[in-house]
């Protein structure tokens, strides 16, 4: 079927009744162009627009933007409505063009307020569009010519667009009745002739505007089917300022369009010809323009709304908003310096026509003059890092201004990428012999007949062939830096056997055997193979390493924990592995023996027993309560009469000698173990002096000859004489 959409025939009736020559009450100033005016004259009065010039302006806005991305190939029909229908042009290619509508609108003329309203409805304007719809385009005409015989299979759709001032729910449901009848009657009409086609979609638009500062009697509701040939939807808008920003927000719907605001747009200022401001313009056009944009970064997009015109707290980088409350969406591109002329060629992958979204702003106006007189310019996508991208380029042909896509990747006509190069990214560490075996496990073969099971059962060979590569994809780590089992030869026979469907017991041992060796190698200590990519320092530690390893190990074994119960035997070893307590003391044990084995030979027994205290923290503790006794009993020799008195100074240590171990309390120091296997090594290098060995508590009493029997020093009796 040749198919035309509903945005190949629009129909456009407006209400010219009575009550559209209301005054929408929103004024606008109409004196405020004047540059140079006399003193003492009194300024004229900002006037008020119609609801019927309104609904007229914002019409052919719609207009202008559809006739400029599209040219052809999408019509539009106007009718105006009163006492009967008026319709202004034709489906003919000659009559799409605004000059002729304005013209047909000014012999119109406004809204008669003295004609009376019992007259006037509508409803004439919707039955004349419905019999418009049914007539054919001359595009419709050359696809049926082109099909002869097979004429019936080229579509008719259309699209009605209503603007109106209705007054009650009820009053919109009766015209949307309406128009379902009609097109119905006029089905069955067309179907009996030869130059009219059947209407198979239309959609209905009614819009009611009214004036500002009135409640709308008529809600709003979204696109509904009212039967199977007419979906309707309602807009309930204010006139002046709404109603316009809401036609421009359907004519992005109904023609697929999206939005492009350029920023940062150098124009000289008119009072002062040596300085320029920047300024944005935002420009319509078809959506396919974004799509290589989107593909790329696919964060470009920036919603926009309303909210904070009515007091919401939104993102501070959006702005633009509808005013009509709706969401709208734009690209926003930045002019791009130094320009370039239509000479240089740009590798473009599509060029697209564009509207500027206000046509007579001062900024719109000079960008399309600037354009026109055959200059481009380029723009480039804001980036707060990096090289800028630019990625469109603005370019009149034959007086029609165009936004052309440039390509921003690699070229389709170079040579394709090594994925070692990197071309999706930073990422260059991929598993690419891993994935060679992946395709060669999961490569496909041509299958004739559908094969029969054992049990009776079909065993289709695709869906088999989807189930194992699912099995196999469950888990499966794309890059080396982000596993550890997939990079360990031990767990290869785990790794290849759990993604079967069924275990056979064979298989269960094979897995727990790969199981114990790994907790083997943690037992030994053995190195993992860790990436250290993107990481400080020695990186993380080996407790932590084995730790990442059996969380990966089981987050695997659990992927697959329900192909079949002995899968489920698998994943308890591995818990009954993990949940098992580090054999710390046992490992000790087991370097105490090697490290005893070495020492043997060479040391005395004094020196294994001090190896021994800094190998075993609790035999140290014994020792350190020895010591304490000892330094109790040396104070109750101190104090007795055969003592002498202590000293205020500290006696002076020489090198070698040991210092009383401190009183401490838990688990002694490894500065207190190291200080004493460094104090016992230097002990070892000197023959040890004879009153130190004599000593108790590391003190020995000198001048022992000089004390006489009764116990009392000589030189203190000759110090005693004298005085």
């Amino acid at each position: 079927m040749k198919l035309f959409s509903e945005a190949h025939k629009t129909v456009f009736v407006v209400d010219h009744c009575p009550y559209m020559a209301e005054s929408c009450r929103q004024t606008v100033e109409f004196d405020m162009f004047t540059k140079n005016r006399a003193p003492g004259i009194i300024p004229l009065a900002p006037i008020a627009k119609s609801l019927w010039t309104c609904a007229v302006e914002s019409a052919m806005e719609y207009c202008r933007i559809m006739y400029d991305i599209f040219p052809t190939r999408k019509l539009v029909n106007f009718i105006v409505s009163d006492s009967r229908a008026h319709t202004l042009n034709s489906w003919g290619q000659e009559d799409q063009n605004l000059q002729e509508l304005m013209a047909a609108l000014a012999a119109v003329g406004p809204p008669n307020p003295r004609m009376d309203p019992e007259c006037c409805s509508v409803l004439h304007g919707l039955v004349e569009a419905v019999e418009v719809l049914c007539k054919c385009t001359d595009y419709q005409h050359e696809a049926r010519t082109t099909l002869m015989e097979n004429a019936d299979r080229v579509s008719n759709r259309g699209r009605i667009i209503c603007i109106t001032n209705a007054k009650s729910d009820s009053h919109v449901r009766m015209l949307e009745d309406c128009v379902q009848e009609t097109i119905h009657e006029h089905n069955k009409l067309a179907a009996s002739s030869d130059n009219l086609m059947q209407i198979q979609h239309c959609e209905l638009v009614l819009i009611h505007t009214y004036t500002v500062g009135e409640d709308s009697l008529v809600s709003d509701h979204p696109k509904k089917d009212v039967s199977l040939v007419l979906t309707s939807e309602v807009h309930s808008v204010r006139a002046g300022r709404q109603l316009p920003a809401k036609l421009m927000t359907l004519v992005q719907q109904h023609f697929d369009l999206a939005s492009t605001t350029i920023t940062n747009i150098p124009m000289k200022e008119e009072q002062h010809a040596n300085t320029s401001a920047n300024y944005d313009v935002e420009l319509l056009h078809q959506k396919d323009a974004h799509t290589e944009l989107l593909r790329s970064e696919g964060k470009n997009m920036t919603p926009i709304s309303c909210d904070h015109i009515k007091g919401k707290k939104v993102d501070p980088h959006l702005s633009n908003s509808n005013r009509d409350g709706s969401v709208k969406e734009t690209v926003t591109l930045k002019w791009c310096t130094p320009r370039t002329n239509n000479i240089e060629l740009h590798y473009c992958t599509g060029a697209y026509r564009i509207s500027p979204v206000d046509v007579n702003s001062r900024p719109s106006s000079c960008l399309t003059n600037f354009l026109l007189n055959g200059r481009s310019v380029l723009l480039e996508q804001p980036r707060k890092s990096g090289s800028k991208v630019i990625s469109h380029m603005l370019c009149s042909h034959g007086g029609e201004i165009f936004l052309h896509v440039l390509s921003s990747v690699r070229s389709i006509l170079e040579d394709p990428p090594s994925i070692s190069e990197g071309c999706g990214g930073r990422v260059t560490d991929y598993r690419i012999t891993d994935f060679g075996e992946f395709m060669r496990e999961n490569r496909l073969a041509p299958v004739h007949e559908t094969r029969y099971m054992l049990d009776g059962n079909i065993e289709v060979p695709l869906e088999k062939a989807k189930s194992q590569l699912e099995r196999h994809t469950r888990y499966w780590p794309m890059i080396i830096s982000q596993t550890t089992i997939f990079n360990m030869q031990a767990v290869v026979p785990l790794a290849s056997l759990i993604v079967k469907e069924n275990l056979t017991d064979d298989d269960v041992l094979n897995c727990q055997k790969t199981i114990y060796n790994l907790v083997d190698m943690e037992r030994k200590n053995d190195h993992l193979p860790i990436s250290t990519v993107g990481t400080r320092g020695k990186g993380s530690k080996r407790d932590e390493q084995y730790r990442v390893m059996w969380n990966e190990l089981e987050t695997l074994v659990r992927a697959h924990l329900n192909n079949s119960e002995k899968h489920q035997r698998v994943l308890e070893c591995l818990l009954a592995c993990r949940s098992k307590p580090p054999e710390e003391e046992e490992r000790k044990k087991t370097r105490r023996k090697r490290e005893d084995k070495e020492d043997k030979s060479e040391k005395s027994a004094k020196e294994y027993e001090s190896d021994k205290s800094w190998q075993d923290s609790e035999r140290q503790k014994g020792a350190l309560e020895r010591e304490k006794d000892e330094v109790a009993e040396a104070e109750i020799i101190k104090d007795s009469p055969d003592s002498p008195e202590p000293l205020n100074k500290k006696p002076r240590v020489s090198v070698g000698e040991t210092q009383p171990v401190e009183k401490v309390k838990g688990p002694v120091s490894l500065l207190t173990l190291w200080t004493n296997r460094i104090n016992t090594a230097n002990s070892r290098k000197h023959q040890e002096f004879a009153g130190r060995l004599s000593s108790i508590n590391n003190k020995a009493e000198l001048y022992q000859h000089l004390k006489e029997e009764n116990g009392m020093d000589t030189h203190e009796n000759g110090k005693a004489s004298r005085q």
